[in-house]
């Protein structure tokens, strides 16, 4: 295993995957690319004073810098990428460490995209409003709906591991300090709330459920990015709009796997699917799916019809899976939400997702893993 000097980095970034079928064919199958990853590993940990949790929670990021911007700005250097994925760590005691990160390859180079396309429109709700409620336990405790998780900060996560959870940054860190509620983080599970004092779905057939509430669990710890932390929110601390909940007991649930994003024009029809907490449905879980109108490395631009609280949701796809010849959906981004954005002084809206690119899934993956051997696979 070598680090990496930076010419060769940027090889790193644009390389393409590798193994994808090329849609040709008449049984042909949007399948899984298979990526060259990196590794990226924790080099030196300092102990940082305990935060402010004076923030208030926002639901929407403001930044100057659109598609056209993004795709204009060069890619990060070695010494750069490892700034931004060096990352921040707030532990349940109000405790919080900085870790710094080294990046590595072990034979080879790590998968890559690049963009295309133009296009957007409205507000947060496009036209008509494309989102479905979900309703029934039959529905909503059942895969994949029932990945999704709603934080006490407001936002929306999604169930990654045994006990982590996917979520936006700015759910829980503002750029500057934390996220008042942070320190005491929850994170609510909707479950079945019954009459006559039945209890779960072995209760007696007189126990009708009324409605759904939410069970919730302590967070143990949570980590974000310093690209976020350092940008704050601004040009490059959207690409790393993020973060990793870990929860002090498994949640039991069925949870969606994390993958590498393909390239727009690799997704099954090029849509994007979510579900999401938004605010103007209190109590409901709402689904939707869309096209992707734009992309660039870090992030995805769709018209997904979303409202605040939907932030967090974990952005997902299905698609074939070669090796175990079978379908399987996968986190391949965070729906970062609704961002106004000053076009040649003419301010126009998009909602976002950040990608998770090859560095953000071997981060990512060593966050929930804790061995980067058990990250090879994106």
């Amino acid at each position: 295993m070598a680090g990496i000097p930076g010419l060769l980095f940027l090889l790193l970034l644009l390389l393409c995957a590798v193994g994808q079928v090329s849609p040709s064919g008449a049984h042909w199958k949007p399948t899984w690319p298979a990526y060259r990853l990196p590794v990226v590993l924790p080099q030196s940990t300092l102990h940082l004073g305990k935060p402010d949790f004076g923030a208030e929670a926002k639901l929407e990021v403001s930044s100057s810098c659109g598609p056209q911007c993004h795709k204009g700005t060069p890619l990060p250097t070695y010494e750069e990428a490892k700034q931004y994925l060096s990352y921040e760590t707030l532990y349940a005691n109000g405790s919080r460490t900085e870790t710094q990160v080294g990046i590595y390859v072990l034979s080879g180079g790590s998968g890559g995209q690049e963009s295309s396309r133009k296009a957007r429109r409205k507000r947060q709700i496009y036209g008509y409003d494309s989102r479905f409620s979900i309703f029934g336990k039959d529905f909503l405790l059942n895969y994949p709906f029932s990945t999704s998780v709603k934080l006490s900060t407001g936002c929306t996560g999604t169930l990654v591991a045994e006990r982590h959870v996917l979520t936006a940054a700015h759910c829980i860190h503002d750029g500057k300090t934390y996220v008042k509620g942070t320190q005491k983080l929850r994170v609510g599970f909707l479950k079945p709330k019954f009459k006559d004092g039945g209890r779960g779905a072995n209760s007696s057939s007189s126990a009708i459920p009324e409605k759904m509430k939410f069970q919730w669990i302590r967070v143990k710890r949570t980590h974000v990015p310093k690209g976020w932390i350092k940008g704050n929110a601004n040009d490059i601390g959207m690409d790393y709009d993020y973060a990793l909940l870990e929860l002090k007991k498994p949640h039991k649930r069925k949870f969606m796997k994390i993958g590498v994003s393909p390239p727009a024009k690799q997704l099954p029809g090029g849509r994007i699917h979510f579900s999401g907490y938004d605010n103007d449905r209190p109590g409901n879980l709402v689904y939707r799916f869309c096209d992707v109108k734009d992309e660039t490395y870090d992030l995805l631009y769709q018209q997904c019809d979303a409202q605040p609280g939907a932030s967090g949701s974990g952005v997902y796809v299905r698609m074939w899976k070669r090796q175990q010849q079978k379908w399987e959906r996968k986190i391949i981004g965070i729906f970062s939400g609704h961002q106004w954005v000053d076009m040649n002084g003419s301010p126009q809206d998009f909602n976002v997702a950040v990608r998770i690119t090859p560095l953000k899934y071997a981060q990512i993956c060593y966050w929930i893993k804790g061995n980067y051997l058990d990250c090879r696979e994106g």
